[in-house]
């Protein structure tokens, strides 16, 4: 493989890092939300950051995308690994889509649900990231049909 291929990797890499980050701290700042409780100067304060990481997310990925298609499409990447892979990132952004309407809801005055589940469903982006980079990592064999 050439140069060409290893920047476009890198930067595949480098885009999916800075996303992976808002996707894990997002559910982050939703809990600080619920345990704020009535504090208008912290609950503001949260707002606009969950509202800035948000849309910081939204370009990483876009940007990590563009470069996984380059990858995918310009440089033969392919296999059943991939799809599976694909599928787990799916998942991911649908988790981190989720989270985002959350954050709007508490705009609109909506409740979140409890510290509990949130400290759950902030845990779920690890299990699929674990799953995600062992696709990538292994290619495993039952999976190159």
């Amino acid at each position: 493989m050439g140069q060409a291929y290893f920047l476009t990797k890198t930067a595949h890499v480098v885009f999916v890092i800075a996303w992976m980050a808002s996707v894990f701290y997002l559910p982050r700042i939703l809990v600080n939300l619920v345990e704020a409780g009535d504090a208008p100067a912290v609950r503001a304060r949260l707002l606009l950051m969950g509202r800035r990481l948000y849309r910081f997310g939204h370009v990483m990925f876009g940007f990590a995308l563009v470069f996984g298609l380059a990858l995918w499409f310009g440089f033969g990447i392919s296999g059943a690994w991939l799809h599976a892979k694909l599928a787990l990132v799916v998942l991911l952004l649908v988790h981190f889509v989720v989270a985002g309407r959350w954050l709007k809801g508490v705009d609109a005055g909506r409740a979140l649900p409890s510290t509990t589940a949130l400290r759950w469903f902030n845990e779920l982006p690890v299990l699929l990231l674990v799953a995600i980079v062992y696709l990538v990592l292994v290619k495993p064999a039952f999976l190159h049909g």
